[in-house]
């Protein structure tokens, strides 16, 4: 009849198309080449812009809790003297801001970077959310024999006694995975055996203490975790080892992804398994015991901060890991800042901010697991 619609061809698709029911492609199953492809890398360009944008974000946070620790204490400064302090020295905060507030500041970024570092590899090595340098014992391993160094060996000085931290951490590390089960070891394993290791260690370094008054005297700010006790140079003595270690931490990304899929699976990648765990001990070690020694056992900044990050770069440790490296600081000296204001004119050391504000945390985190396992 006149005005009707010309037939369509078999299986109802439009005039001079393909089928609706069929491929595009015939005899493939398949959708055209670069059909689904382009969404995909569309939505995933924004996602990546999103992060940037909040790594970027992050960054701006870290510069403005650094010029806070260098403007907050026991003499209070304006940031434009703080600012005039760096610079110029014939202004009376420079000798502030040069002699006690600079290395401070330089410090806990050095040390909570490391820190941060340390709790994301560990967390993705062991596969345990609860990873941390201090739960895992490895914080007390630097210590108990940083005590037995000064204790028992005459060492003095961080120069000296760095070297038994770093042999201290890498002891304990290798302990609690070989105790923990190695391969086959569990979360709650690991979990257990770092605990039990961290309790009998800290007893050990308080029995050392109790026993010996020099090192008492010497070692009871900084087995609180202290950023105010090193001297100027510290920063510049543990820089190197942070340094090495973010690097290993950083170049080991990509292999930690892929062994998050399995090892069969990672080996299918190209990634070894026992190398990547062997670098990442070498990197948790440096970056652990560099931290341990400069400024004691400082706990909860390691597992605070992976959880924090993981909300905004997802499991990624491509993003994951350089999020940690600028939070992490962040947090140390924003605990160092509030340790400053909160007990004026004295100050809690900023060990004992971070276990205040990292133990609700933790309770909320175990909390929250429990409630979503049942």
């Amino acid at each position: 009849m006149a005005g009707g619609p010309p037939p369509g061809p078999p299986g109802g698709g439009p005039p001079g198309g393909p089928p609706t029911g069929g491929s595009a492609h015939p005899g493939t199953g398949t959708a055209p080449r670069g059909g689904s492809a382009a969404p995909s890398g569309r939505s995933a360009a924004p996602r990546h812009a999103w992060k940037a944008a909040g790594l970027f974000g992050a960054l701006l946070l870290l510069l403005a809790v650094v010029a806070l620790s260098l403007a907050v204490g026991a003499k209070p400064l304006s940031l434009a003297d703080a600012w005039r302090g760096l610079f110029d020295d014939t202004v009376p905060s420079y000798t502030v801001v040069h002699r006690m507030r600079l290395p401070r500041t330089l410090l806990g970024l050095l040390v909570g970077a490391a820190l941060g570092l340390a709790g994301g590899v560990m967390q993705a090595l062991t596969r345990n959310p609860l990873a941390d340098p201090g739960l895992l014992g490895i914080n007390a391993g630097a210590s108990a024999a940083v005590a037995t160094a000064t204790a028992f060996l005459g060492v003095a000085g961080f120069s000296g006694y760095v070297w038994f931290a770093f042999l201290g951490a890498a002891a304990v590390s290798v302990l609690v995975y070989a105790v923990g089960g190695g391969r086959a070891a569990t979360p709650a394993r690991l979990a257990l055996v770092g605990t039990a290791l961290n309790a009998a260690l800290f007893s050990y370094v308080n029995a050392v203490m109790l026993l010996n008054t020099t090192a008492l005297d010497s070692m009871r700010f900084w087995t609180v975790g202290s950023l105010a006790g090193p001297n100027a140079g510290t920063a510049a003595v543990i820089a190197p080892y942070v340094a090495v270690g973010a690097l290993l931490a950083l170049a080991l990304a990509r292999p930690l992804n892929a062994l998050a899929l399995g090892e069969d699976s990672a080996r299918a990648l190209g990634a070894r398994p026992e190398r990547v765990r062997a670098v990442g001990i070498v990197a948790v070690t440096l970056l652990c015991g560099a931290a341990t020694a400069a400024c004691g056992p400082i706990v909860f900044v390691g597992l605070m901060v992976p959880h924090l990050v993981r909300a905004l770069t997802g499991p990624d440790l491509r993003w994951l890991l350089p999020y940690c490296a600028v939070v992490a600081p962040s947090l140390m000296l924003g605990a160092d800042v509030l340790g400053r204001v909160v007990a004026r004119p004295s100050e809690l050391q900023v060990g004992i901010v971070t276990v205040v504000v990292g133990g609700p945390f933790f309770l909320y985190f175990v909390r929250k697991r429990r409630v979503a396992a049942a």
